[in-house]
């Protein structure tokens, strides 16, 4: 995949960036950068794409990822709404990965963070206590100057190096290869299909969105993503359908069709293959909090063409 280089702006006087975004569409595209980013959702949720994962992402969540990782966060369409009620609310650093300098992850103290870095290269969710405590260090980092900012971030990381609460996101194949043009195109693929998933959309109408043929396209989504369009789609349609689960009072066969599913048959057989568990069986795992990860996207390519 080819997403947007953004180039993340520190103030003078600070050697990595900290700050709070209470609006939705900061850096609303498929973009990486050289730094590494710590990111904290207070408040807002969406789909939540980081390599070749993609997930729903909740109030609470806590995501590090790693220098020159694809990602892009995307709020759920009422947030864009200006009478919407319920605010958005991000905490995110940006620290290069030698920001302490080029000799300070090799000393024998470090190996921990050194290894943790590395494993963000593909992403980490955090979960449990190390997210609660994470998410506290970033609400101190806000309001700190001098050491201390720099005090904080590393009891952040420590916090993420010493942990078994982090799972990682992209898989073990995925590589990013940079480049120029195609990042405009895969910007076009997620934006459309996240606003008209609800309803079928056909090869040939988001081959239209992209400017290349159906068949092209079928060959360039699933090089660059793993999987294949269609397995994008019902992904989306899912993880709709576990928020729904969760958040609303809708009957199951409800919101089948508010998912996007013209059935409840192919809408029961597809939400069992890709969370493992019956829609009620996912509602009552969650109320009863067996389930530990709000509508959880998996990221599997498959053997189909398109």
């Amino acid at each position: 995949m080819r997403p947007q280089l953004l180039k993340v702006s520190r103030e003078p006087g600070h050697s990595f960036s900290v700050r709070r975004d209470l609006v939705p569409y900061i850096n609303n595209k498929w973009h990486f950068h050289a730094e590494v980013e710590l990111i904290h959702f207070k408040q807002g949720r969406g789909t939540q794409f980081v390599g070749d994962n993609m997930k729903r992402f909740k109030a609470g969540d806590v995501v590090l990822v790693g220098a020159n990782l694809p990602h892009y966060w995307r709020f759920d369409d009422p947030y864009f709404d200006e009478h919407h009620e319920e605010p958005t609310d991000v905490r995110v650093a940006h620290f290069p990965e030698n920001f302490w300098g080029g000799s300070f992850l090799d000393l024998p103290e470090n190996t921990l963070l050194k290894a943790l870095l590395e494993k963000a290269r593909r992403g980490l969710q955090v979960e449990g206590e190390a997210r609660d405590s994470v998410a506290h260090l970033l609400e101190k980092l806000l309001d700190s100057e001098g050491m201390t900012r720099v005090i904080l971030l590393m009891e952040a990381l420590q916090v993420l190096a010493q942990s078994d609460q982090v799972q990682p996101l992209a898989s073990m194949g995925f590589q990013h290869t940079l480049g120029e043009a195609e990042h405009l195109r895969i910007n076009l693929i997620y934006e459309y299909s996240l606003r008209h998933f609800r309803r079928p959309i056909q090869l040939e109408e988001i081959a239209a969105v992209a400017n290349i043929s159906p068949n092209s396209f079928c060959r360039f989504f699933k090089s660059r993503t793993r999987k294949t369009y269609s397995r994008f789609l019902l992904e989306l349609r899912v993880g709709h359908a576990c928020k729904l689960l969760i958040e609303n009072n809708l009957s199951i066969k409800q919101l089948c069709y508010e998912s996007g599913f013209n059935n409840f048959t192919s809408f029961y057989k597809y939400f069992k293959l890709i969370t493992g568990k019956s829609p009620l069986g996912y509602q009552r795992a969650r109320a009863a909090g067996g389930c530990p990860t709000e509508g959880q996207i998996l990221a599997r390519p498959n053997r189909a063409n398109c």
